[in-house]
């Protein structure tokens, strides 16, 4: 089972990027799939997650009005489209999926039956 993050790059802020990450090896249409990124010297944080069925999305205060998520579960994916970048966007972003979105938004991450490897994003000003 693999997780394949792909769309990072360089980026000026004002910017957009659109983010990728396929699944192989099972399908994930029936868990929840979200977004997570880490900045150099910080922690991992939630970006973004959405439900099986697409219908419910969340997202962080800090992306909010910025990022979309959206999913096609007959390719087994999920996409973060990105805009309006910020230099504080500079990041590794990661995705996952986990079976309940309770889980994917539980404050400490801990719960994901899946992680991608990550694709960097840097924003530069």
């Amino acid at each position: 089972v693999q997780l394949q993050a792909s769309g990072g790059g360089l980026v000026q802020a004002g910017g957009s990027l659109r983010l990728s990450c396929a699944g192989s090896g099972r399908t994930f249409s029936s868990y929840a799939m979200g977004w997570f990124r880490q900045a150099p010297g910080k922690e991992r944080e939630f970006v973004a997650a959405i439900s099986w069925s697409g219908g419910s999305t969340y997202f962080a205060d800090s992306v909010k009005g910025r990022f979309t998520i959206s999913r096609d579960n007959a390719k087994n994916t999920v996409y973060l489209q990105m805009s309006s970048l910020k230099p504080e966007d500079t990041a590794v972003y990661y995705c996952a999926v986990a079976m309940g979105i309770a889980t994917m938004l539980q404050p400490d991450m801990g719960g994901m039956d899946y992680w991608g490897k990550g694709t960097l994003v840097t924003v530069s000003s």
